[in-house]
């Protein structure tokens, strides 16, 4: 799928789904004060199909008049007939400070554990500049890029780039875009869009895409779902190039 076409894809996914399959959010507050979430989700079913998932995330966030400092977790495990069918662990920061009323700089660190995806550890870092399209009290909307440098380990050696490896480490550009909005006073709608385009491998490229929504049932306890879309051009053999997970459950906020 060319590249432009999958930006198109995924973003018009994002606009369509974004009202039904949602995740939960921090609150996002200009006073200088940590706040937190907390989200689980779970199933099991038994009998004809024995199979159960269960899904974990945390999120803090720090907001001033002029930087930004987030943080978030999650776990995801589920098993069918026995059968691990997923099994990712990740952990991502992020912080941003104003240089300008409009622009503002940033950096921000990942780390990803997918098995089934024979990613056994992927660390990533990034830099860059972005800038503040609209913001005010119900939300904002920013654009940003950079560049960053990802290091894949994988477990199994796999045909990546042309050749069997065992690990990759690349250059790459970052491109994201992200949005929050205040829908009503109790729902909260938010979505992001990163794309990473290989600059060691020219046609090569990762994307993600988060979208989510909030629904407060009370001010501590929401109600949440989440969809997440990873996509990889060059996966290694016999892995899929997309990677879905949709995701229910409930949320205390500590604000």
């Amino acid at each position: 799928m060319p590249c432009r076409t999958l930006i198109v894809a995924l973003t018009s996914a994002a606009a369509l789904l974004a009202p039904a399959l949602t995740q939960a959010q921090v609150t996002l507050k200009a006073d200088g004060q940590w706040r937190y979430l907390l989200t689980a989700g779970a199933n099991v079913s038994s009998g004809n199909n024995n199979a159960g998932s269960l899904n974990l995330a945390a999120e803090g966030a720090r907001q001033s008049s002029d930087d930004k400092w987030t943080w978030g977790a999650k776990a995801d495990h589920a098993r069918s007939a026995g059968v691990a069918t997923t099994d990712r662990y990740g952990l991502r920061t992020q912080y941003n400070r104003d240089i300008s009323p409009d622009w503002f700089g940033f950096g921000s660190g990942e780390t990803l554990r997918d098995k089934l995806a024979n990613i056994a550890s992927r660390y990533s870092v990034a830099s860059g500049v972005g800038r503040h399209v609209w913001r005010e009290e119900s939300g904002f909307f920013d654009v940003s890029a950079g560049l960053g440098y990802s290091y894949d380990r994988y477990v199994a050696p796999t045909d990546v780039s042309g050749a069997m490896r065992d690990e990759y480490g690349r250059t790459e550009l970052v491109l994201a875009e992200e949005s929050s909005h205040r829908l009503t006073k109790t729902t909260h709608l938010r979505q992001k869009f990163t794309l990473y385009p290989n600059l060691r491998d020219s046609g090569k490229y990762r994307a993600v895409l988060d979208t989510g929504l909030t629904v407060e049932m009370t001010p501590t306890i929401n109600l949440s779902a989440g969809l997440s879309y990873r996509y990889d051009s060059d996966p290694g053999t016999n892995l899929e190039k997309g990677d879905a997970m949709f995701v229910t459950g409930v949320s205390l906020r500590f604000d």
